[in-house]
């Protein structure tokens, strides 16, 4: 079998610069364009989140009633700008979202923190959005099974989960597949005292704010998309969608990145508005989409999305494996 490893691609260097150029032409978007899905169920752009004229366009009839946010981490993209550049950066798509989520609507983003260095930015982010109309609900942290090794610090293995409400949106209970085993939580009931396993016939605890149960995306797992770093887990999103939006709500995500908002969407009747400013990352979401439709994979386990274009290409080479 052969195994096709992209480089990472939202940086742009010498070493994915002549990738890069080689794999733009086969992009359907260019900068403002849109691509509506064939079968009517998701919308596909080639924008940028700051972009409130682009993302109004968008959104023409409906707003939408939940919005997943994944951007960039000021760690790699925006290594040479200051913190209070990206925060700037980050409050201007953070209105655009206000602007075109519905008056009752739920909006999540992944944000990290760098241990070594402040924790910057999450600290920075939270105190701008206690600025916004945004009301803050829950700080969840997903656990990674795979951390960053380290002999002098505690190892990282979390993953930052922001959760905020405008208005009043919906809110269904979720469970983990981790069994109920755990006796305690005496309450008396009627006159009698009841554990909390006796109290909720649900055979699986809920999730907290501390996600557990969650497997972080790495190279092995079919849903892994080369190319695509700190890819964030189908189930994690779909654990997201499912609790704070209704079968058929349009669910909206400005960094489209690897399209994983997209698939859970696709998976769980949502409706998908989704853009990235990097063409190539919105082609990856239309053609993540499309491979799904085809063979129900839900990614490139060890190939990737440009295999049959890379095939020509002089400076790729294809690794073998057993």
């Amino acid at each position: 079998m052969q195994y096709q490893p992209l480089p990472r691609l939202d940086i742009v260097s010498d070493d994915t610069a002549n990738i890069r150029n080689y794999l733009l032409p086969f992009c359907r978007l260019k900068p403002g364009d849109i691509w509506y899905d064939p079968e009517g169920r998701h919308l596909v752009a080639c924008g940028d989140a700051v972009d409130t004229a682009f993302i109004r366009k968008l959104f023409p009839d409906s707003p939408a009633e939940l919005a997943i946010q994944d951007p960039p981490y000021n760690l790699a993209v925006f290594a040479k700008r200051s913190v209070s550049e990206f925060i700037h950066w980050c409050r201007k798509w953070v209105y655009n979202s206000f602007d075109i989520l519905s008056d009752n609507a739920a909006f999540y983003v992944w944000l990290g923190a760098d241990q070594n260095n402040h924790f910057q930015p999450l600290p920075q982010f939270m105190a701008m959005m206690a600025e916004t109309p945004f009301k803050s609900r829950s700080f969840i942290t997903m656990r990674n099974q795979r951390g960053y090794g380290t002999q002098k610090n505690w190892m990282a293995v979390r993953q930052e989960l922001l959760y905020y409400e405008k208005g009043k949106p919906p809110f269904t209970v979720q469970y983990t597949d981790i069994p109920k085993i755990l006796r305690g939580y005496y309450r008396m009931v009627r006159g009698k005292r009841t554990e909390n396993i006796e109290r909720s016939l649900a055979p699986t605890i809920r999730p907290g704010n501390v996600w557990v149960d969650v497997q972080q995306v790495f190279y092995r797992m079919e849903e892994n998309v080369n190319g695509c770093y700190a890819q964030k887990p189908l189930k994690a999103i779909e654990r997201i969608i499912q609790a704070s939006s209704a079968e058929g709500a349009t669910v909206t995500d400005f960094f489209a990145h690897a399209g994983t908002t997209l698939i859970a969407c696709e998976r769980t009747g949502r409706k998908c508005v989704t853009f990235d400013i990097d063409p190539l990352f919105a082609e990856i979401t239309i053609r993540r989409l499309e491979q799904y439709r085809a063979t129900g994979k839900a990614g490139w386990q060890r190939s990737n999305p440009f295999e049959k274009e890379l095939r020509n290409y002089h400076g790729y080479i294809l690794e073998q494996s057993a």
